[in-house]
């Protein structure tokens, strides 16, 4: 019988990390878990030095095609080798500081009845921490035990669902990404594809076939998929953005954040929100004039059916 070594000196944790291209990130980010005892970094076949730098920081990287970030993440918690029950998932753009190492260190080590933890992210930009605008405490739950744990079936901003309690950490984790401002932009349009697909689909009562509960009682993240389904998409396109850009940065007092925060929810509150809007419109303007061309492809075959029963007769 083989025995998984576990070094006395490192925490019981398995930690999961997601990387495409991330050259730029995926340094700092393994040397902020040093204090664990594995990391796995599934790779979806990057073209630049990703994988090179993770095996050389002693970390498990498997490669994995890409299909989408819930498909990615549950392929993951469901085919890896993990020595250990509790699982940390994070993006290759995020870190995990000293304090917080220590916490999660105590928390996986206690016998409590907690099955997952929410950590709050605090997200720096342009070298600033954005405090405000609705930015902190963002409550992601991050840690938790594999075996109760999966992540919900949407394109985008997916949540892990956990069967059991969970409890909340004290400390924050951050995220700081090191790539060109060029590079955020092209992930934010591939994110508004994402998201507006997701909004199609709920607006279609399509739903999906996993997910977390709509509640306005409930956690963070609950709150904010009830509004989202409740008032966020019942409200007219184009004027969302402002709604959102107002709110955020006058309202909840992104402003305070300086330069960087008020670059930010020009981007993120803003044009984001405007460019999700703009291609909804035009899926459901192509959306139409295919219905059209179909409608008139079927009279236009009516037609001709009913000309050669009159030249028949």
């Amino acid at each position: 019988m083989i025995l998984d070594v576990v070094n006395p000196a490192k925490a019981p944790v398995s930690v999961l990390v997601l990387t495409r291209d991330e050259a730029a990130n995926i340094g700092e980010c393994l040397e902020s878990l040093r204090w664990a005892d594995e990391v796995f970094v599934v790779d979806s076949l990057s073209t630049d030095r990703t994988a090179e730098i993770a095996r050389a920081l002693q970390a498990k990287v498997h490669l994995h095609p890409f299909v989408g970030y819930a498909d990615q993440r549950n392929w993951a918690l469901q085919n890896l080798p993990f020595a250990h029950d509790w699982v940390l998932m994070l993006d290759a753009d995020e870190r995990i500081p000293k304090a917080l190492a220590d916490e999660i260190s105590v928390a996986v080590s206690r016998q409590d009845t907690y099955s997952g933890f929410y950590l709050a992210r605090r997200i720096f930009f342009m070298g600033t921490w954005l405090k405000h605008g609705g930015l902190y405490p963002t409550w992601l739950l991050r840690l938790f035990k594999r075996q109760r744990a999966r992540v919900e079936e949407r394109p985008v901003n997916e949540h892990v669902i956990v069967n059991g309690s969970v409890g909340y950490l004290a400390h924050p984790f951050d995220h700081a990404d090191r790539r060109p401002l060029g590079d955020w932009v092209t992930k934010q349009n591939r994110y508004a594809d994402l998201q507006t697909e997701e909004y199609l689909r709920e607006k279609s009562r399509l739903g999906f076939t996993s997910s977390i509960r709509a509640n306005l009682r409930g956690s963070q993240a609950e709150r904010k998929r009830w509004i989202k389904l409740r008032i966020w998409n019942r409200l007219p396109l184009l004027f969302r953005p402002f709604l959102f850009f107002t709110c955020n940065y006058f309202l909840r007092g992104g402003f305070l954040d300086g330069r960087a925060g008020f670059i930010y929810h020009i981007l993120w509150s803003f044009w984001i929100k405007f460019l999700i809007d703009v291609k909804v419109m035009e899926r459901e303007s192509a959306s139409r004039r295919r219905g059209s061309a179909s409608e008139t492809g079927d009279r236009v075959q009516a037609i001709k059916s009913q000309s050669k029963k009159a030249a028949a007769s």
